[in-house]
């Protein structure tokens, strides 16, 4: 039979959690007191505040908040987010940029930016504000380089597959603000940053391309990632030869550790996916009896790898669980999108893949459940977090008159997933802590 949809409600509300946890304002405003807290920083001194990236509007809020609570003074700063930033935070300057891919928005926000960092004193206190997204809504290149550049290895980059730490390791070293060039901006200025985390493993050099961290590669280094992805020979020519003359010593390497642009940037508090899993750990189990699962299990692991792959894997998993168990996991899959691909992210991609299993298992099968979702609320350029699919999930792409087969080899989730009315939309949320996975093994009904 097909799970009650009452199941469905509990993995949503499982998700919620996920989201409540991941919060922005209260992370930040947690953030804030930990940090002056251990690093003394004058109240006379000047402040601003530079928040960048999708959950830039919430951290500027709690910030602005913390300051005035604190009797700090904020003179000025910058809010960079995505999509239309509904209320201006005086004395900050708000603007949107572009997401996923960098283009005029972004170069204009970059612009912006420059901007507010020729404001701030040599004695000022700035609070940097990190979140998924920055590299691309600040997204503007080095000089001597176009935007159409940056926008094309940004494209080269997601197509392929590359996990978000590889392609910020190579995007950073041709954008203007990445690679710790931000710090390099404002020292001898003191910094604290607090980072949201959309990347396994939290390397802070990772995390919106790292603009206030040391960059540990070498233009060598990038050579050769993209050697071994077979991208070398797909690089535009402009940043092909950037890489060469930073290789070569004509051009400045990026700031690496021990330079003195980061004897003043303070410690940053990361906040991550493990936040939000530990939150739907709780709430799986507290609310778990009511719906009939009696086991929770959190996989500590980053989940990675190609999406599809994961999907399948975890709905083999959900199979062969015990009735009434409950798989948690969080990270970041990707997608290698082939050259003629539909709609969809890499939520969806994994679900429709945990569908085409689930249908295989056959009728006999026992009643389960995935919800994959980003906990920003946009899977790839769609308006869909995600997808919740189940054991009618394939079959009912195909009573919609489509091909989820051909959909799946497409990259053309969006599609399948609409048809069957499986598509999760939750709208923009204000966070992004990568993704969470709910699968879901009901009793028996």
């Amino acid at each position: 039979m097909t799970p009650a949809p009452a199941i469905a409600v509990y993995a949503r509300e499982v998700f919620a959690a996920a989201l409540a946890a991941a919060d922005p304002v209260a992370f930040t405003r947690d953030a804030l007191d930990r940090s002056f807290a251990n690093h003394h920083a004058s109240r006379a001194r000047t402040h601003r505040i530079f928040a960048l990236g999708k959950a830039a509007p919430a951290m500027a809020h709690a910030a602005l908040a913390f300051c005035a609570t604190d009797r700090r003074h904020v003179a000025s700063g910058i809010v960079v987010g995505a999509g239309p930033i509904a209320v201006a935070q005086a004395p900050l300057e708000t603007i949107s940029g572009d997401h996923p891919i960098p283009r005029d928005r972004s170069a204009l926000a970059a612009e912006r930016l420059e901007e507010q960092c020729e404001r701030v004193g040599r004695d000022d206190v700035v609070i940097v504000l990190i979140s998924g997204g920055t590299s691309s809504l600040v997204g503007a290149p080095v000089f001597g380089l176009h935007q159409h550049d940056l926008a094309a290895i940004s494209e080269l980059l997601i197509g392929a597959g590359f996990d978000i730490a590889r392609v910020n390791a190579v995007r950073k070293r041709f954008s203007q603000w990445g690679a710790g060039r931000l710090a390099a901006a404002l020292a001898p200025a003191q910094l604290f940053p607090i980072l949201l985390s959309d990347v396994p493993g939290d390397d802070i050099a990772s995390i919106g391309s790292g603009p206030c961290a040391p960059d540990p590669l070498t233009a060598a280094d990038v050579e050769e990632i993209l050697r071994d992805a077979r991208l070398a020979t797909k690089l535009p020519l402009a940043l092909a030869a950037y890489l060469g003359a930073v290789r070569a010593g004509s051009l400045p390497e990026t700031p690496k550790p021990g330079s003195v642009v980061f004897v003043n940037v303070h410690t940053p508090v990361v906040g991550n996916n493990a936040l939000a899993l530990r939150a739907a750990e709780h709430a799986a189990a507290v609310g778990g009896a009511a719906h009939g699962i009696q086991r929770v299990v959190l996989d500590q692991r980053p989940l990675s790898g190609d999406a599809a792959d994961a999907g399948r894997a975890i709905a083999r998993a959900a199979l062969a669980a015990p009735p009434g168990t409950c798989l948690l996991l969080g990270g970041e899959t990707t997608v290698r999108l082939p050259p003629n691909h539909g709609r969809g992210g890499r939520n969806q991609q994994l679900a429709l893949a945990a569908a085409q299993i689930f249908h295989d298992a056959g009728s006999d099968a026992p009643p389960v459940l995935l919800l994959a979702a980003g906990t920003d609320g946009r899977d790839g350029p769609t308006d869909a977090a995600g997808a919740i699919v189940d054991n009618y999930s394939w079959s009912a792409v195909q009573k919609a008159g489509l091909d989820p087969m051909a959909c799946l080899a497409a990259c053309d989730a969006y599609s399948a997933l609409d048809a069957a009315g499986a598509l999760l939309r939750t709208g923009l949320t204000g966070t992004n802590v990568a993704d969470v996975i709910i699968a879901l093994r009901s009793l028996s009904v």
